[in-house]
């Protein structure tokens, strides 16, 4: 069986397209491109206010249940269903993240679909790109260090030191910078701190990225940004020490969306990357704006479950958008709701229809969560050659009672071919009101908030604050935050904050260690349990079967 990188690099070779025959395809003149290489581009800054102003398409949310070792295939599905709707004459173009080279380099090895159901050039997109990342690493560690700088040239603004909020950042996962001491080396080296790194995709400019409009607005959110607190306890931003302009200046060009395509040739934009544990998850609004406004259905993804990526995709990315999801895809699988069900992961590929009916409850609950939002919900069933008849038979009747259309799709073996049915489903569904609800009111208080998704969406009885929480609580009252959205940084394998934790457990706690404002982004970042904001790398990382030979082809990298 052939890996995906193989799949891939045989259709580069043979049957990919110019990227401006891409761009052709939804109306893209080669003017309104800026190539980097035959098979990449961005979008110039013409062409995006041009398609702004176009009516815009039905958009589709694909979200999941949360993701397990038996794997789920998100991305997948999202990539095989547009391929699909394409086949069956509906105009359609997908707007993804940017993988990012932590999990490429750790525990994924990739993150552009998988088999028949890929985007392309696969290894570009995993790996350098068009320098998104890169900006964003460079632009958010140039804050950092204009930031020590201030204190070392006099301190005008009164910055405490202890209290800097802004953390460096690397994309790659890297445990030894969680925690760390900067200015050692005397008067010159500047003043000793604790300080610490982020991964790049939890960075706030990547959020700013992704939800700002155009430079404008991502240089008025730049300025927004908290970076620290004086002696006495006022924010201090990015205004204050005059330098959004310069960190806007950065970021220019990784605000165009990047267009790509499939392994069939749709167009798809790539752009923007946050991570929905620690991040809010969803590629960038101008991607999904530029997917809505070319074409007839946009195919978008929200990152983990639909308790993380799905509901902030609700709750913050759609009122960024302008635009609420028409319908809303989870993807499942017969593997994953078994290994939900207490089945070891060497026993996933034997029938056990006790084991899968017990795992629904995950599922059941993802379906529920999603219909308070009043959107209509498919699932798609992501097919493994090891599920029986029996088992994808039961799987459909469970969500039936939900009534909900549970559809087998089989896009990873047969890219477009296995995906018509969900394709079908999918455009059935479009054309069923959708008379959006958000979770909660922006204006309600910080805790009724997250209350709100504690125990709507993850099923939860109580929030417990950490005293630091609380104090975080009154710091963002007293500086009139508390109007801001919630972003919950939570484990992604479980609803609750304990990542062991499987099914769908009920009556729970959420304990809240921190509250972070992120008002550049416009939102409150909370977070759960022991999540990280900078990952560690695992004991066999993806890395050590990667290589490249003389010719420069890649292998190893899924």
């Amino acid at each position: 069986m052939k890996r995906d990188i193989e799949i891939a690099q045989a259709v580069e070779a043979t049957t990919m397209k110019p990227i401006n025959e891409i761009g052709a395809k939804i109306g893209l003149q080669a003017n309104d491109l800026e190539n980097y290489g035959q098979y990449k581009a961005k979008l110039t800054y013409n062409a995006i206010k041009q398609v702004k102003d176009k009516p815009q398409g039905k958009l589709v949310l694909v979200t999941s249940i949360n993701p397990t070792p038996a794997g789920e295939g998100k991305s997948t599905i999202s990539i095989g269903l547009a391929d699909a709707l394409n086949k069956i004459g509906q105009k359609t173009v997908i707007a993804l993240r940017e993988p990012s080279l932590g999990p490429v380099m750790g525990m994924k090895g990739g993150a552009t679909g998988g088999g028949q159901a890929q985007v392309i050039p696969m290894e570009d997109i995993n790996l350098h790109f068009t320098g998104d990342m890169h900006a964003l690493t460079t632009a958010n560690d140039t804050l950092a260090a204009l930031i020590d700088n201030h204190i070392q040239q006099g301190n005008e603004l009164n910055i405490d030191p202890r209290r800097i909020q802004w953390k460096r950042a690397l994309d790659i996962n890297d445990r030894a910078l969680r925690q760390i001491v900067i200015g050692l080396g005397g008067p010159t080296s500047g003043t000793p701190r604790q300080d610490g790194f982020d991964i790049t995709v939890a960075s706030e400019l990547m959020a700013i990225l992704c939800l700002a409009e155009d430079i404008s607005d991502l240089k008025q959110r730049i300025a927004n940004i908290t970076v620290a607190y004086t002696y006495d306890r006022q924010p201090v931003t990015v205004a204050d020490l005059k330098v959004q302009g310069a960190i806007t200046m950065l970021l220019k060009d990784a605000l165009k969306p990047n267009l790509v395509q499939t392994l069939e040739q749709t167009p798809a934009f790539i752009h923007g990357g946050p991570f929905a544990n620690i991040a809010h998850g969803c590629n960038s609004i101008l991607a999904t704006k530029m997917a809505l406004g070319l074409g007839d259905i946009a195919v978008t993804e929200a990152g983990f479950g639909a308790d993380l990526g799905g509901e902030k995709f609700m709750d913050i990315a759609a009122p960024a958008i302008g635009h609420t999801p028409d319908a809303t895809i989870i993807v499942a699988t017969v593997r994953a709701l078994k290994y939900n069900g207490g089945v070891p992961v060497a026993e996933l590929t034997n029938e056990n229809l006790t084991a899968l009916k017990k795992g629904f409850a995950n599922l059941r609950r993802h379906i529920k969560n999603m219909q308070q939002y009043h959107v209509p919900v498919v699932v798609a069933i992501n097919a493994f050659s090891a599920d029986t008849a029996a088992e994808i038979k039961l799987l459909q009747d469970l969500c039936a009672e939900l009534g909900v259309q549970a559809i087998n799709t089989e896009v990873w073996a047969k890219g477009s071919a296995g995906g018509i049915d969900l394709a079908k489903a999918v455009t059935e569904a479009l054309k069923q009101p959708a008379e959006f609800t958000p979770l909660y009111d922006r204006q309600d208080s910080v805790e009724n908030k997250i209350n709100a998704i504690v125990q709507k969406i993850y099923g939860g009885k109580h929030v417990e604050f950490s005293n630091k929480a609380l104090q975080n609580l009154k710091l963002i009252n007293k500086n009139q935050w508390q109007d801001l959205a919630i972003c919950m940084a939570k484990t992604q394998y479980s609803f609750t904050d304990d990542q062991h934790v499987l099914g769908a457990p009920e009556d729970f706690t959420i304990h809240v260690r921190e509250i972070i404002p992120k008002t550049g982004s416009g939102f409150l970042v909370v977070l759960t349990g022991s999540v990280l904001t900078m990952p560690g790398l695992p004991k066999k990382p993806a890395a050590l079967n990667m290589d490249v030979d003389e010719n420069g082809v890649i292998s190893g990298l899924f």
